[in-house]
């Protein structure tokens, strides 16, 4: 993990320095479950990379605390009802299960839903996202649509630019000041 820069001193009474720190890259990790909406992940990843400062490469992969540790916000778009039960419920059982376990709670984490209607009216889905937002995850809310199913109705996950534009405003709320 890179260390922040040393910056300016910090203005009495405020947790952030006078005035912005050296830039360093900013980092997102994104989760990816099996809902069919993982079909927009290459358009989300490609317009991810537009944003300026963002990465440019790939690297090899890690273990789940390497990436929790690298990452500065995490990104789960898709998360299906599957995962979003593992998850509230505390089960660990892939790689991205284990990051979301690990996650520095300190730092963003945003999620996405993506399931048929039926799963997402279920009772069970309102309890599990509640708990999400209970650890301080951030939901993008999904929409409603005609699904890949052909079932009308919510659960779809939000639309690609939708998600980018978020990321982007959580992104310039922790650029300048990191947490301790």
């Amino acid at each position: 993990m890179e260390p922040w820069p040393a910056g300016p001193p910090m203005e009495p009474g405020s947790s952030c320095p006078a005035a912005a720190p050296v830039e360093r890259q900013f980092r997102i990790l994104v989760g990816v479950t099996g809902s069919v909406a993982a079909l927009k992940l290459p358009l989300l990843v490609s317009k991810l990379l537009d944003i300026p400062g963002m990465w440019k490469r790939r690297s090899d992969p890690v273990l789940h605390i390497e990436l929790r540790r690298w990452a500065d916000l995490m990104l789960v778009a898709p998360l299906d009802a599957n995962t979003l039960g593992k998850v509230a419920s505390g089960i660990c059982d892939n790689l991205l299960t284990c990051v979301l376990r690990a996650w520095d709670r300190s730092k963003p984490l945003l999620f996405c839903l993506a399931m048929n209607t039926a799963m997402w009216e279920h009772p069970l889905t309102a309890q599990q996202r509640d708990q999400l937002r209970v650890f301080g995850y951030t939901e993008i809310p999904c929409v409603a649509k005609t699904l890949v199913c052909g079932d009308q109705g919510m659960g779809a996950m939000a639309e690609v630019d939708t998600i980018v534009d978020r990321v982007r405003e959580v992104m310039s709320q922790h650029r300048g000041c990191p947490k301790s």
